[in-house]
């Protein structure tokens, strides 16, 4: 059988379109496994260069969604200082515009695979990482649109098995809200809500779960 070529620059085995072979591909993705903390998380597609095919992260976030309806404000900005200079010469000021949410208490879902982690070398203490960020991640990102964003509540679920005790959506609609206040009006701020676990409003703002 004749063998694949060998780039004479890495030693590396490759086809005629000098994607990695075989066991190049899998020592790629271990590499960027062990020297990546996103990669190992989150996985990548790692297809730029040399292909060394994709990693599948074991955590997974869905897209967060309000729990009530909010509605954008736009705000008129100006701008003095002119960033070209065809644009100085025209004098005066740009006009520009931004928005904002007066208020938002958003819901988010996620994942994280036992089988996909002993895959990227996804740690017990990586995972205790994610927690500690996804509480203090908001505190080092502010900006005039989103100053006063914050996990107010992570509900963790962990399960005896690595398949799992129960189905993620069981566990999650154990999770539920109430409005404290009149639902008439639009709320202005989180003691306008109660985050309930089984009916029982939730106290921690990290709480773990186990499922038996």
């Amino acid at each position: 059988m004749e063998k694949e070529p060998t780039d004479e620059a890495d030693g590396k085995k490759r086809n005629e379109k000098g994607v990695a072979q075989g066991g190049e591909i899998t020592r790629g993705r271990d590499r960027m496994c062990k020297d990546f903390y996103d990669v190992r998380t989150f996985g990548a597609v790692m297809s730029t260069g040399a292909n060394a095919g994709q990693v599948r992260g074991p955590i997974q976030i869905t897209f967060a969604r309000s729990v009530e309806p909010v509605v954008a404000l736009e705000h008129s900005i100006t701008r003095v200082a002119k960033t070209t200079t065809e644009r100085a010469e025209t004098g005066g000021s740009e006009m520009g515009r931004k928005y904002t949410v007066p208020y938002g208490l958003y819901r988010t879902h996620g994942f994280v695979s036992a089988h996909l982690a002993e895959q990227t070398g996804f740690s017990k203490e990586d995972l205790d990482l994610f927690w500690k960020a996804m509480q203090e991640m908001f505190e080092h990102d502010r900006s005039a649109a989103r100053g006063l964003m914050c996990t107010r509540k992570l509900i963790v679920f962990e399960h005896q098995t690595a398949l799992g005790n129960k189905p993620a959506h069981e566990l999650f609609e154990r999770v539920t809200w109430k409005r404290k206040n009149d639902k008439t009006k639009p709320a202005r701020e989180f003691t306008d809500f109660e985050i309930l676990l089984d009916g029982t409003p939730v106290r921690e703002t990290f709480k773990v779960v186990n499922v038996g």
